[in-house]
């Protein structure tokens, strides 16, 4: 089988992972230990980033005549490429969060969202939050003003049923004392009466004899 046969999977398989990619990101990963390796593809494939190493000659073929175009000025040396169809930044933030830890692993550069960076770019886009921290961030400044009117309807709900129940107090005061009062008159007459029932008039009170002239 010519060599050219056997080149077009790879260059075809490189080219489908390309295509419609959020973001591309090329590293030199000489010097990672087996164990670093292993631990850097972990993290990528948990962020959706798909991770393989590929010849310069496959990926210079696959790049021609596409966005990732530009990248084959950084295809010197053993390089793997990193690539997002879903979260632009995810490549950027794990392999340069990544290599603050190994020395080893090399940012050479990358395109996101069909703009070329090199590795200070690389580095700097991996400062940008994700989509979903984003997210998260515009849902509770969304939540915050909301949360905090309900809050103050709470507290005047709270504060205008203290005002009902002082107001209803002070109109019972009044009303008990006017039953009070009512009471008072009609017993005050009762009271007089039976006073004067159980005080004898004059007519009753016996006279006194008057002894006869001798």
């Amino acid at each position: 089988m010519a060599k050219v046969e056997l080149k077009k999977p790879i260059v075809e398989e490189i080219s489908a992972s390309i295509k419609d990619a959020q973001s591309v990101v090329l590293v030199d990963h000489r010097g990672l230990t087996v164990e670093q390796d292993t631990e850097l593809r972990k993290q990528l494939r948990e962020a959706g980033i798909t991770y393989k190493v590929y010849k310069n000659t496959m990926m210079n073929f696959a790049f021609k005549g596409t966005e990732c175009e530009s990248l084959t000025t950084y295809l010197a040396g053993p390089s793997a490429m990193a690539v997002s169809k879903d979260d632009a930044t995810a490549p950027a933030r794990v392999l340069c969060k990544f290599a603050k830890t190994a020395d080893a692993l090399e940012i050479k550069g990358g395109i996101v969202e069909g703009v070329a960076y090199d590795a200070k770019g690389i580095e700097n886009i991996s400062k940008i939050p994700s989509r979903e921290e984003l997210l998260s961030k515009l849902l509770g400044s969304i939540q915050s003003p909301i949360t905090n009117f309900a809050r103050v309807m709470k507290q005047l709900a709270e504060k205008g049923g203290a005002s009902e129940s002082a107001a209803e107090g002070s109109a019972e005061a009044p009303a008990a004392e006017a039953e009070a009062a009512a009471a008072a008159d009609v017993e005050a007459p009762e009271t007089a009466q039976a006073s004067a029932e159980e005080t004898p008039t004059a007519e009753e009170t016996p006279a006194e004899e008057t002894p006869a002239a001798e």
